[in-house]
């Protein structure tokens, strides 16, 4: 060869080499100067959809989250040293080596890939690349003219690597590879390594084994096709894969990969969807708390509810928290994107007894029952007693309130033909006590809907006194399939719940447990020609006789509760009622003194916990602060408290109380759930045993539990299923056993005693019966029935 020649080819050799790189050296100056890339401003705050995170009293247990994107961040520390090694051998072995950009993987997807045409040699993005795209998604590049498609394609990957060598110059290698985590989707619904971690394995990102670890970083490029729950083999082979690469680059040895190939994948799968969670009801009572709007009196039925709702707005922080504050940049905060974390007083140990409380007595007991007894109603699940008229009303509201009418309506369809599907069979997925949580069958709408009215629903909620933090809320049975909150928002008649305000108004006007008063019936004149005489509940043998106040509110006597009301007044009860905290509608009539009240858990709970918290009413609370997502503090809230009645009233209260438990309504908490230590409550039963109440309380907790149906013309037969000792004291009773087995919640029973106030000495040793308890140690079960009562009195 001629040296001139020699030397043209020298030349052209450098030519070619030379020039491609210096034109993409152009090229990237270029789009450096020119192109719209992220600044470094963008890149520390990148467009994300951050999911809040609801956060249990121990700071750290993520009860639920509310999101558009389940993405919740982690720090570098929280993940586990098996993830960081499976990416980093998997989607950029040098990545601690290059500066964003990996010319050799470039060289290889050239020389290898696009040239000779094989596809198993990989990608060439370097994971810093690889975030640069998530957090900055690519725009559309199709196009009709040929060629151009290509070139947008090629300045977005400019675009890209530019990007990527920001991100190398503003951070770590360590915060680098933290962002990309945070970063990807995994399928599921689940968006960042946090949401991946507990949405396949139920676990934090740091407890991920290497074999889990693998199993995600596997699933990162194609999370659909490598889903573990969809596609288990696919994952298998990419799982395997991923150790192996793990095995090259030197984080594990030969033996350890074999050994951890052979491992079985194994999954705790829940997809985090908004029915996924601890909490649920609580959760979507704390969204209408912190999203509320300012009260106007046009929005409500009922003035009481109105003031209520008022008074929140001006006085509890918390209360319409999202509307009332704002970013700095002056926008509205959105608690499904921008990542808060709301700290509750939750306890997660509670909230999890509770709900499998009710769970276990509605799902394994009463809903068995009411199944077999409702077989031989003649119109199920509506009593025989309810009118057909009635019945027909309430079906026709509920088709109304259909998502299948909304549907069909909004679609134009007539209104004959609509009613005309609800009586035609499909195929449908309805709710089920079993396993699944549900069950395909076929059956018409209307069935469904008659259905669905046949299922008990239940509700309970758990609180400290002195601090009224709420521990446990459990507005129903099952979230996914009844939504109404049965806690809060549900007002239903509290039956004889109602009587010991009418006690402490005694008590405070300086009465006694053991003052003594004529059990007989009790008149009220109510206009010239009308008067009412509450219907005695009382065993025969014991009208007329002397008794103690004591036993009057352990038998629920109404001849007792309407001697008391004739006393003071229901006036003077409904001023005890305010007191307490109860802001619902009381109507100022004698029938009050028997539970004629629509009032709901939530104030219930929280009246009641007025007595062991010495007598002051203390606003229940539940969040103590919000955070926003970089770890700055937003709002801390605070209990507040009032006096509502002497310390000596609520220890008389206490005592009367404890009497429904030793020897009343309440015994079965002794004699089936063998509780010792002194327990204070009241059952309380409605009309024909719709609603079940009980309504408990020890010197560090008070707690309380419904369960009735969705329409009151639902029912049990029998007291005894459906009243309050029946339906709702079990479900307190399964709580308080679940919550004294665990040494860890110790400090909410270890004190087995009311504390007796400075000063006081007075004998309660009493009962004034004779005879409160029955041979066989249990008392006669008392219905606090006042339906009669009500068609008498407003007849």
């Amino acid at each position: 060869m001629k040296e001139t020649t020699k030397k043209k080819i020298i030349k052209w050799f450098w030519v070619l080499f030379t020039v491609p790189i210096v034109l993409v050296i152009g090229l990237i100056g270029m789009v450096w100067a020119f192109a719209d890339i992220p600044s470094f401003e963008e890149l520390e705050s990148p467009d994300s959809n951050l999911a809040t995170q609801v956060i249990a009293d121990d700071g750290s247990t993520i009860l639920s989250t509310f999101h558009i994107e389940n993405r919740s961040y982690v720090t570098y520390d929280e993940l586990s040293p098996n993830l960081v090694q499976a990416a980093v051998a998997t989607e950029d072995v040098r990545f601690y080596n290059h500066s964003g950009i990996d010319f050799k993987s470039l060289g290889r997807v050239i020389f290898k890939t696009l040239l000779g045409g094989d596809s198993s040699q990989g990608g060439g993005s370097t994971i810093t690349q690889q975030l640069a795209k998530t957090l900055y998604p690519r725009e559309d590049v199709s196009s009709r003219i040929p060629g151009v498609s290509t070139l947008r394609m090629v300045g977005i990957k400019l675009k890209e690597w530019v990007t990527a060598v920001k991100l190398e110059r503003s951070y770590t290698k360590n915060e680098i590879i933290t962002m990309y985590m945070n970063q990807v989707f995994f399928g599921s619904n689940a968006y960042g390594i946090k949401a991946a971690a507990q949405t396949f394995f139920a676990k934090t990102p740091s407890d991920l084994t290497v074999e889990e670890a693998a199993t995600l970083v596997g699933m990162v490029n194609k999370p659909t096709r490598y889903n573990p729950a969809l596609n288990p083999d696919k994952s298998l082979v990419r799982r395997n894969f991923v150790i192996s690469q793990m095995e090259k680059a030197g984080y594990l040895s030969k033996d350890q990969r074999d050994s951890i190939q052979q491992i079985p994948i194994t999954l705790s799968y829940q997809v985090q969807d908004h029915t996924a969670g601890s909490g649920l009801y609580f959760r979507d009572m704390l969204r209408r708390v912190m999203n509320a709007e300012e009260p106007k009196r046009s929005s409500y039925s009922q003035y009481e509810d109105f003031v209520v709702d008022s008074l929140l707005w001006a006085e509890d922080d918390l209360y319409g928290w999202l509307n009332k504050n704002v970013k700095p940049d002056g926008s509205k905060y959105d608690i499904y994107r921008d990542g808060l974390r709301i700290y509750t007083t939750i306890n997660p140990k509670m909230q999890k007894y509770a709900e499998e409380a009710v769970r276990q007595h509605i799902g394994q007991d009463m809903q068995k029952r009411f199944m077999r007894e409702v077989r031989w109603k003649n119109n199920p699940p509506f009593d025989d007693e309810v009118e057909k008229k009635m019945i027909d009303g309430i079906m026709k509201r509920a088709r109304r309130d259909s998502d299948r009418y909304r549907r069909m309506k909004a679609a134009g369809v007539s209104e004959s033909q609509i009613m005309k599907s609800f009586t035609e069979p499909v195929q449908m997925r309805v709710f089920a006590w079993n396993k699944n949580g549900y069950a395909d069958t076929t059956m018409t709408p209307d069935d469904s809907i008659r259905y669905y009215k046949a299922h008990i629903r239940a509700s309970f909620i758990a609180m400290t006194p002195d601090e009224g933090h709420i521990k446990a809320y459990v507005g129903g049975t099952d979230f996914k399939a009844f939504q109404y909150d049965n806690a809060r928002q549900s007002k239903r008649q509290v039956g004889s719940t109602i009587k010991p305000f009418l006690y402490t108004l005694a008590m405070q006007e300086g009465m006694s447990p053991c003052d003594q008063v004529a059990n007989v019936p009790q008149t009220f004149i109510i206009s010239e020609d009308k008067v009412w005489t509450p219907k005695s509940t009382d065993r025969d043998e014991y009208i007329g006789n002397m008794v103690t106040l004591k036993w009057g509110l352990a038998k629920s006597s109404n001849n007792i509760s309407a001697y008391l009301m004739k006393q003071y007044g229901p006036e003077a009860m409904v001023e005890m009622m305010r007191k307490m905290g109860v802001g619902s509608f009381l109507d100022p009539v004698p029938p009050l003194c028997v539970g004629s009240a629509n009032i709901s858990l939530y104030e219930m709970v929280a009246a009641y916990n007025t007595f062991p918290s010495k007598g002051v009413y203390v606003r229940p609370m539940f969040v103590t602060r919000i955070v926003d997502n970089m770890g700055n503090v937003l709002a801390e809230f605070n209990t507040r408290k009032k006096e509502a009645i002497s310390d000596r009233t609520a220890y008389l209260m206490a005592n009367l109380m404890q009497g429904v438990v030793n020897g009343g309504t309440g015994y079965a908490l002794r004699s089936r759930f063998g509780f010792t230590g002194e327990i204070a409550g009241k059952t309380g039963t409605t009309n024909d045993n719709a609603d079940g109440w009980f309504i408990g309380y020890t010197p560090q907790l008070t707690a309380g539990a419904w369960a009735g149906f969705e329409d009151m013309q639902v029912h049990f037969n029998r007291t005894g299923d459906g009243g309050g000792a029946g339906a709702a004291l079990p479900i307190w009773g399964l709580f308080m056993q679940k919550v004294q087995k665990d040494p860890s919640l110790a400090r909410y029973y270890h004190k087995t005693a009311f504390d007796v106030p400075v000063g006081y000495e007075l004998n309660l040793n009493c009962d004034g019966s004779g005879e409160v308890v029955a041979d066989d140690g249990m008392t006669d079960v008392v219905k606090d029935d006042f339906e009669e009562e009500m068609e008498n009195y407003f007849e």
